[in-house]
């Protein structure tokens, strides 16, 4: 006998439910499959609950209606007391209607109704946050509450921290009644729709399609995605083709794939993966090569961002610079000596990380980097906010050149690098003995992640050995672009 499924929802499941009702179904019904780990997602929930904690500054002196230690039904009990002794502001207050279970950030009283203030740590209102407030909406006026008015409580990117947060203006609040009450007369019948969907024994035929990643990127890709084969349309990269129009008429492989519907890059990805051929334009590659000069510093930063500014002087969302490592070589092919630095926990870092930066790069040194556009802009911030030593970094910043421009012009393309530019993809192409597998970070987003982890753990060998993991990923980071040149070199001799 089948396993009976609740139909109890919540809002976060009613906004996966809208998104493919497929997703809600197998979250319901989960398949004996083994979906990779979302550390991106639980440190987005971490930020998301820092957030929701500040904004109820905007309403101080509220009662809080804690999701921990609380039974659900005592949540709800908790809420009806709260309204019942008069209340004016409730954080989190919970309400359930119709087997929907939802909290409210910011509830307010407004005379005889209240007022919802949904927070989010985004930058403007989105469509679904729309639909967030709508659901909530329902759900309150379903157990007898009057709505007056409702807003979406974001994040404004143009403040800049200086002291204490000032919570009126690193949030902006946008009214959204008009809208939330369009959205508001299509939830009865959403809500019945996914219910039915919640009922059905079979999996949904629902194919895959943009809504895997719109609004948000689903847990279930690697389960419904398992069909598409290796070198599919979806590995096209770039613009050009509509790739599900393609996969919808049945064409998924290369080899199926009409060339003349693809643009130059897409075709030459194509032609040179179903061939496994190379591609050396030595002129472009040598004019790149006759850039640079000697001595060469190559570089790289890791940066964090956060939703709330952690230093004076920082805007939300502002990329700080924490680490760099840098190779440098005195002659072409030289040995390449190391330096780097990462800074210390909660402290700010700009300071200390652009004045060793400057000791170590001499003035007139050749700077590589692997996509330019991200390190000068690192230290254009940094020369903003030090104006004694912005000369000094704009000086480096002019003798910046780029690592990635032969590859994403693709004067050297190997059929190994998908039709990518990344150094994810044109390190091991170039220089197969080197790869980031080992490594315990292993991409920028983990290195963010292992700073703000970084900055909440107590002294001791974890802490150490977190450390030596940032160190050791970027450090590689720059130890592939020695390499990559090296092999750019080599191709030239060999042409």
């Amino acid at each position: 006998m089948a396993k009976k499924v609740s139909m109890g929802l919540s809002k976060s499941l009613l906004l996966k439910g809208f998104q493919c009702p497929k997703a809600l179904w197998l979250t319901k019904r989960p398949p004996e499959f083994v979906l990779p780990e979302r550390p991106d997602l639980e440190a987005k929930f971490r930020a998301g609950t820092e957030v929701g904690i500040l904004a109820q500054q905007l309403y101080p002196g509220g009662v809080e209606v804690p999701y921990e230690g609380l039974t659900v039904p005592a949540q709800l009990a908790k809420t009806k007391e709260l309204i019942e002794q008069g209340a004016d502001v409730i954080y989190e207050a919970s309400f359930s209607f119709s087997a929907i279970f939802v909290k409210v950030d910011l509830l307010v009283r407004d005379g005889d109704q209240w007022q919802i203030h949904e927070v989010k740590m985004g930058t403007s209102v989105k469509d679904v946050n729309l639909d967030d407030v709508a659901i909530q909406h329902y759900v309150l006026n379903g157990c007898g509450l009057s709505i007056s008015k409702s807003f979406l409580v974001h994040i404004d990117n143009s403040y800049v921290r200086q002291g204490e947060i000032d919570v009126h203006q690193l949030f902006h609040s946008e009214e959204v009644t008009t809208q939330v009450k369009v959205r508001l007369q299509h939830i009865p019948d959403g809500v019945r729709e996914l219910r039915e969907t919640l009922r059905q024994l079979n999996e949904p035929d629902v194919d895959i399609g943009p809504h895997c990643t719109d609004p948000f990127e689903c847990d279930f890709i690697p389960y419904c995605w398992q069909h598409i084969p290796a070198n599919s349309v979806f590995d096209l990269r770039g613009r050009g083709v509509n790739k599900f129009d393609l996969y919808r008429r049945g064409v998924v492989t290369f080899d199926e794939i009409p060339l003349d519907q693809l643009n130059a890059k897409q075709r030459q990805q194509v032609e040179a993966t179903l061939h496994q051929q190379d591609t050396v334009h030595a002129e472009g590659v040598q004019a790149f090569l006759d850039s640079l000069w000697y001595p060469l510093y190559h570089l790289d930063f890791e940066t964090f961002s956060a939703p709330i500014p952690k230093f004076d002087g920082t805007r939300p969302y502002q990329q700080v610079p924490f680490q760099y490592s840098i190779h440098a070589q005195q002659v072409a092919g030289g040995d390449a000596q190391h330096f780097e630095y990462l800074a210390p926990p909660n402290v700010d870092p700009r300071r200390e990380l652009a004045e060793q930066l400057l000791a170590v790069i001499p003035e007139d040194a050749c700077i590589l980097t692997y996509n330019q556009s991200f390190e000068k802009g690192v230290l254009r911030e940094l020369a903003k906010q030090f104006p004694d030593l912005a000369d000094a970094l704009q000086q480096r910043i002019a003798n910046i050149r780029d690592l990635m421009e032969p590859f994403r012009k693709r004067d050297l393309y190997r059929w190994q690098m998908q039709g990518s530019y990344s150094i994810k993809e044109v390190l091991p192409a170039m220089v197969p003995e080197l790869n980031y597998k080992e490594l315990t970070i292993a991409d920028g987003s983990a290195a963010m992640q292992a700073y703000h982890t970084m900055c909440a753990m107590e002294l001791g060998e974890e802490l150490d050995q977190l450390r030596r993991d940032l160190l050791r990923y970027c450090e590689m980071d720059t130890w592939a672009m020695v390499k990559v040149l090296e092999a750019l070199h080599a191709n030239i001799i060999t042409q």
